[in-house]
Formats: C-alpha cells, structure tokens, sequence
C-alpha cells in the first residue's frame, strides 16, 4: 500500500484529503505538529507529500525546497495561490506537480497516480487518444486518419502530457520539468521551438489549431 503524507494545517481540508485518499486504498500520515517537519518525513517515509505552502511558522515553498536537497521524494503543492509567479517557484523548488484550491477530486486523484507511476518507474499505458488523435508512446509516433508522423524524443514528451491534461492549461513551466525533469534549465527558447515543430506536424495531419496558446498561461490542447 502506497503512503502519502498530508502537509495542511486547515483541519477541515487535512480530514477531507485523508478521508478522499484512504477511500482510494491509500495508507495516509497527516502532520499536525508543524516544527521539526523534515524529521517527521524521514521518520514516516512516504511515497508522496501533498504539501500546502501557507503553513504556521513558515513558507511552504521554504520546506520543499529544504526536502528536495536531501531528498528525491514526489511533492505536489496543493494550495490556493493561483499566481503563475508562485506555480513558477514551486516547480522549480522541487514540486514535482502543482494543484490550486479548490481543486478538482478527478484531477487530484490523476495527478497523485501519474507523479507515483512516474516516481517508480513504472511504463504508462502505450497508446493516448484525443479528438481522434492517437499517441503512441512505444513507436513515438502520432496518427490521424490511418496517417502516421514520427515525433522527436521532446515532441513526444510535450504532446503526452498535453493529452494527458487535455482541456487545461499546462504552464510553460509544468513543461519545462516535464522535459528536463528538474534540471537546470538554460535556454528558454528551446521550448519554443519545440512547440513550433510539433505543431506543424500536427498541421500535416489536418489539427493545425491543435496546441492553443494561452497568453501568459501556458498551452491548451
């Protein structure tokens, strides 16, 4: 069974996460005692920490930033600061996925097993489809009407993610760790340029218009 931690200070979110998680079949540890935090984790060992960033006595992206220099445990910041400048730091402190209250339970519960799927390494499903689109992740190619276009290794990983949050806005940023996966970043450009070749291949298959872009939000497919 699978452990996760709640970092909340709200009681009424902590029970209502715990209750939400443990009817999933997951083992929940919720902190209420907030001083000495770094040494609750190691001592409980969880395969995940839902962490809220307004947390007594101090800042939650302070506290991710303190586990993910001893530590490589997934961290999704589940929280009601909506700034872009706040998703921005949180991912690249360490957050490995960054969720704004009131969040969606569906979207919730998806983005606990896709950062646990991804922190254990195991393979996700082969084939993804969206509005008739289909991704195959083992053969890195997308098709459309019995067409296929092979993709390159950072077109494949932009254009999974995308469909696996078909419909919402993913930030520049959420992209950025997907692709780099918590590395240093240098050169911003990339991205964009990335962007663009997929989105001519996809104009080849008749979804010119497939990737939207969100004037400074990010993209939606």
């Amino acid at each position: 069974m699978q452990k996760i931690m709640i970092i909340e200070d709200d009681p009424l979110i902590r029970e209502e996460m715990s209750l939400l998680l443990e009817n999933e079949g997951y083992e929940v540890v919720s902190v209420t005692r907030f001083t000495q935090i770094p040494d609750q984790i190691r001592d409980c060992a969880p395969d995940l920490i839902l962490l809220d960033l307004g947390l007594p006595g101090q800042d939650g992206l302070t506290l991710c930033a303190r586990i993910r220099k001893s530590s490589a445990l997934p961290i999704i910041i589940v929280t009601s600061r909506d700034s872009s400048a706040d998703e921005f730091r949180g991912l690249s402190l360490g957050g490995d996925d960054y969720i704004t209250k009131p969040y969606d339970v569906p979207v919730l519960l998806a983005r606990i097993k896709a950062v646990l799927r991804r922190s254990s390494g195991l393979p996700e499903a082969d084939m993804l489809a969206v509005n008739g689109l289909q991704l195959s992740l083992t053969r890195g190619t997308v098709s459309r009407n019995g067409r296929s276009i092979e993709l390159t290794r950072n077109e494949l990983k932009i254009l999974a993610h995308l469909m696996t949050h078909a419909g919402e806005i993913v930030s520049r940023a959420d992209l950025i760790d997907v692709l780099w996966e918590n590395q240093i970043y240098i050169d911003d450009n990339t991205l964009s340029v990335n962007i663009t070749r997929l989105r001519t291949k996809l104009a080849d298959l008749g979804m010119p218009d497939c990737i939207r872009t969100r004037r400074g939000l990010g993209y939606q497919l």
